[in-house]
């Protein structure tokens, strides 16, 4: 994997995939991409304004072609993601290979109503809902809430909660895994949380039966918002789950579990990962180490000592305002210290995005919210190769 020669590239080529227009904003990008179709499916929120309390609905564009030239097809708005007099919000997607089965995991808040509204008052007025797909994305089932069964009388603690955005996981055992967080109220005074003790939390939500029924796991033992997560696999066969979490200390979250997500272990300052200005959503996704060339003494793409699971993660890189999106490279993502220097894929406004790893044209896509003015022009597609990423992570050392 990534030996595939490829054209020297400053930055991929981007394609509009979600365009504001006719008063609606575009905002908050999820990618999947489906093998046995060959197909990149794109999902966003369809807002009246770019503030979280006027999202409407969710929108799909569905990708197909070879990663140079994808075709997209015409925006359609996901009518069934919804709940009656509720906003639809943080797209989540996972498909699961036993049962062929896509999953749109989703929040749907209550009216206008907003995450600080919330957080104030201790109600949570969110809850955890999916829509599933058997051809594809082509249609789609009617909602399933699932907030009662999966998170219970927990939800009474959370002021709030999210899943995502981004996407989910199949873990080779064949666990399905939605990251989510939570706004933990750890102090009430006559029922009201009491100021500055409503904290964030990351967790996975989880099923082992192919998404029948879904579970909650433990939340991280360190503040920790916006997460993703991903399936590494060390040398030695043990398998970790990785969390890679926003926050407002300057520098991302991550933690890792080998309990498969019901638990992780204390999180850790990944100091290589700056967090922009108060936070901002981040992507991960793991893939098969390449293997060596022949011949090869130690070139770009050896595996290191360690690991067989390597990681790509995309975040604004500048540390005080969203703008130039960067994908790090992490070949030993169990140790600490792992990240590579960025490579800037947008220069510009730039904020939220989400990536997808193509195993069959051994390459990666990524889906980013962009623009010359304004991270708010356009949510648009970028493929790219390992090369590419290690070309120019290489040139920044």
């Amino acid at each position: 994997m990534g030996n595939t020669p490829s054209k020297t590239v400053l930055q991929p080529e981007k394609t509009a995939v979600f365009k504001p227009e006719s008063g609606a904003v575009y905002r908050i990008p999820s990618l999947i991409y489906l093998k046995e179709t060959n197909t990149y499916l794109a999902f966003a929120e369809k807002r009246n304004s770019k503030t979280d309390e006027d999202a409407k609905c969710l929108v799909m564009s569905r990708g197909t072609g070879q990663s140079e030239s994808i075709q997209w097809s015409e925006v359609e708005e996901l009518t069934s993601a919804s709940l009656p007099h509720y906003r639809t919000m943080n797209p989540c997607p996972v498909f699961e290979r036993n049962t062929r089965s896509l999953f749109l995991f989703f929040i749907c808040v209550l009216g206008n109503t907003s995450e600080c509204w919330q957080i104030f008052t201790g109600k949570n007025k969110a809850r955890l809902c999916y829509v599933t797909s058997s051809d594809h994305g082509q249609t789609w089932s009617q909602v399933e809430d699932v907030t009662n069964s999966t998170i219970g009388d927990t939800v009474s603690d959370w002021a709030t909660f999210a899943v995502g955005p981004g996407h989910g996981l199949q873990l080779e055992s064949g666990r399905l895994i939605i990251p989510t967080h939570a706004q933990y109220i750890s102090r009430r005074c006559c029922s009201i949380p009491v100021p500055l003790t409503v904290k964030p939390y990351a967790l996975a939500v989880y099923s082992d039966d192919s998404g029948k029924t879904w579970h909650m796991g433990e939340m991280l033992q360190g503040l920790s918002g916006e997460c993703e997560m991903a399936e590494i696999i060390d040398r030695d066969g043990r398998h970790h789950v990785y969390c890679n979490a926003r926050t407002m200390g300057g520098h991302r979250v991550e933690a890792l579990s080998e309990a498969e997500g019901t638990s992780f272990d204390t999180p850790r300052l990944a100091h290589q990962l700056v967090e922009t200005g108060k936070g901002c959503q981040g992507s991960v996704v793991g893939f098969p180490a390449p293997e060596p060339e022949a011949g090869s003494k130690g070139g770009t793409t050896t595996p290191s000592p360690g690991s067989l699971t390597w990681l790509l993660y995309s975040h604004p890189t500048d540390k005080s305002i969203r703008r130039d999106v960067g994908v790090y490279l992490n070949r030993t993502p169990q140790q600490e210290s792992g990240w590579s220097l960025p490579w800037v894929i947008h220069s510009g406004p730039s904020a939220y995005s989400d990536m997808a790893y193509n195993e069959d044209g051994k390459s990666f896509a990524c889906l980013l919210e962009s623009g010359k003015d304004s991270e708010l022009e356009q949510i648009a597609f970028v493929s790219f190769t390992l090369n590419d990423v290690i070309e120019h992570t290489n040139k920044k050392k």
